[in-house]
């Protein structure tokens, strides 16, 4: 199973916390301009730790920076990147709430479509009957979004204990 881990800042404690499997996706929609620098940083300190960082939102800078993959969220709906030259190794992700967005996602040649929310009662909120029917309608490996905690990680044996993405259960 392998765990997702949003974060927004480069915290070394948090990272140090974190097992081989896990990914960390550096997402920070606060900042107007991304720091590569900073982004250079977490990638190697997370490849000293043996640990794979992808980008959110912007996958020019994700290859152009040799990340490991990139992440793009269901408000993104953009083909660009599909003109992009990648090496094999690069993996894009991406997430949806909606069939609609599972479409524009499996358009996006997404290799995981992170589908939320599970348990976090929001206006994307799915549950777990809604989430299996939904998980239904795509090829793609589907990946657990929202509400994840230490509390309820053990309710998704119920959907084959799928790999998860989050940012609380891992602080």
């Amino acid at each position: 199973m392998i765990k997702y881990y949003f974060i927004n800042k480069f915290d070394k404690n948090n990272i140090n916390k974190q097992d081989k499997q896990t990914i960390i996706i550096y997402r920070n929609y606060s900042e107007e301009k991304i720091n590569e620098t900073l982004l250079l940083k977490i990638k190697y300190y997370c490849k000293k730790k043996g640990i794979k960082f992808y980008l959110s939102n912007n996958v020019k800078i994700a290859i152009k920076l040799d990340l490991d993959g990139a992440y793009i969220p269901s408000f993104n709906e953009s083909l660009n990147h599909l003109s992009y030259s990648m090496k094999k190794k690069f993996n894009i992700i991406g997430s949806a709430h909606n069939l609609k967005e599972i479409r524009i996602k499996e358009n996006q040649g997404v290799q995981k479509i992170f589908l939320s929310s599970l348990f976090k009662k929001n206006k994307n909120f799915l549950g777990i009957y809604k989430f299996k029917l939904l998980s239904k309608y795509t090829k793609k490996q589907v990946v657990v979004l929202g509400g994840i905690s230490k509390l309820n990680v053990k309710k998704l044996k119920i959907l084959g204990n799928p790999d998860f993405a989050g940012i609380s259960f891992f602080e």
